[in-house]
């Protein structure tokens, strides 16, 4: 059965960090794609990676309304405007 990623932020200890579960989601990207995986496993790797795909958006949205706030914040120097096209969709 499929492992459930947790959708909050990696603390330490516990939670895997944000970086762990993306290579976690990359290999399960590859393993669906290979031809030769019975269709149950891919099937469970496909919802593993859903979960996991869920939980990382949620997490750079956390990270970039931070961000935000940070860059907002009244100790900024107001003659400094943040760039954040990094957080921007190109959808």
């Amino acid at each position: 059965m499929a492992k459930k990623a947790s959708a909050a932020p990696a603390k330490s200890g516990s939670a895997k960090s944000f970086e762990e579960r993306l290579t976690r989601l990359e290999t399960l990207g590859d393993k669906i794609k290979k031809t030769d995986i019975p269709l149950d496993e891919a099937l469970a790797a496909f919802e593993e990676g859903i979960r996991l795909a869920r939980a990382l958006e949620n997490d750079l949205e956390k990270i970039e309304n931070r961000i935000e706030v940070l860059m907002n914040s009244a100790d900024a120097p107001a003659s400094e405007s943040p760039e954040l096209e990094l957080f921007n969709s190109e959808e």
